[in-house]
């Protein structure tokens, strides 16, 4: 029952975006098999879901925060790599950047199917089940009755991160940390419990390795690193500087993607470039 919900779901998926994997379901890792059990109710493990679910609500109380988490909340690509445009430093779009976009929609698009199996084998109660509580995005009625472990769309989000950093290693650590707070947002919105979120980041990074079997794949990256040269004049040169706050006319902003403030701290993308403001 398991295999056939996995090969339904990874032929909608590939309906859906019109691509073609570069492994079926089958060909790659089994996430049963890779990953541990979710923690179990009366395990220390738990015991921290519990805490960080309590931290999840907290931060909706920012409404900033709150709304990065509805953004990350929405189930398609375009969503997703919109959030990734300011710290991979390029938009993307099908338009604008075809080879880019077809490694990422395509690796997606197989690693998807992955976490089938064991939201299907574990059958997770989600955070909002458990505690009958209200969740930030509203879907508690899509989202009851199907399983929390992995979480689907941390894994989508760090796959992406992983891919991006790949193309663009200079922006690495901006990229990375978009991605993390997109993990982040699940436990934010009341859809997975904090354990959900770090298995789903190895279950992304076990997914990855394999899309390096794939020639096609290989192919397929190379093409979009070649496109990221052509378009930005450069390969993996953004530079690190420490500066002081930007003037008012500079082009500045957060990892999020929000347009910086000179009281903005932390690092920021301004003009192309990672500033560190202290």
């Amino acid at each position: 029952m398991i295999a056939l919900a996995a090969i339904f779901a990874a032929m909608t998926l590939n309906a859906q975006n019109e691509v073609q994997p570069y492994f079926t379901v089958d060909e790659l890792p089994d996430l049963i098999k890779c990953l541990p059990a979710p923690p179990a109710f009366d395990s220390p493990e738990f015991a921290n879901d519990m805490m960080r679910f309590a931290w999840g609500k907290q931060q909706r109380l920012d409404p900033e925060r709150a709304e990065i988490a509805k953004r990350d909340a929405v189930w398609s690509y375009e969503a997703l790599l919109a959030e990734f445009d300011v710290p991979f430093g390029l938009h993307m779009s099908p338009e604008d950047t075809p080879e880019i976009w077809k490694l990422m929609v395509t690796s997606m698009t197989t690693t998807d199917a992955m976490r089938v199996a064991p939201k299907a084998y574990y059958h997770r109660q989600r955070p909002f089940e458990r505690f009958q509580d209200k969740m930030l995005t509203d879907e508690e009625a899509e989202l009851t009755g199907e399983g929390s472990y992995p979480s689907g769309h941390t894994m989508r989000g760090w796959t992406a991160a992983l891919l991006l950093a790949e193309i663009n290693p200079a922006a690495a650590d901006t990229i990375f940390a978009r991605g993390w707070m997109y993990g982040e947002s699940r436990v934010i919105v009341g859809a997975h419990w904090q354990s959900d979120v770090d298995a789903s980041r190895v279950a992304a990074s076990i997914a990855v390795c394999a899309l390096h079997g794939s020639p096609e794949f290989r192919e397929q990256m190379a093409r979009a690193q070649a496109e990221y040269l052509e378009m930005t004049g450069h390969q993996s040169n953004i530079d690190d500087v420490v500066a002081p706050a930007a003037p008012a006319s500079s082009q500045s902003y957060r990892l999020d993607g929000v347009m910086a403030t000179e009281d903005t701290r932390g690092i920021i993308i301004q003009d192309g470039k990672k500033v560190l403001r202290n």
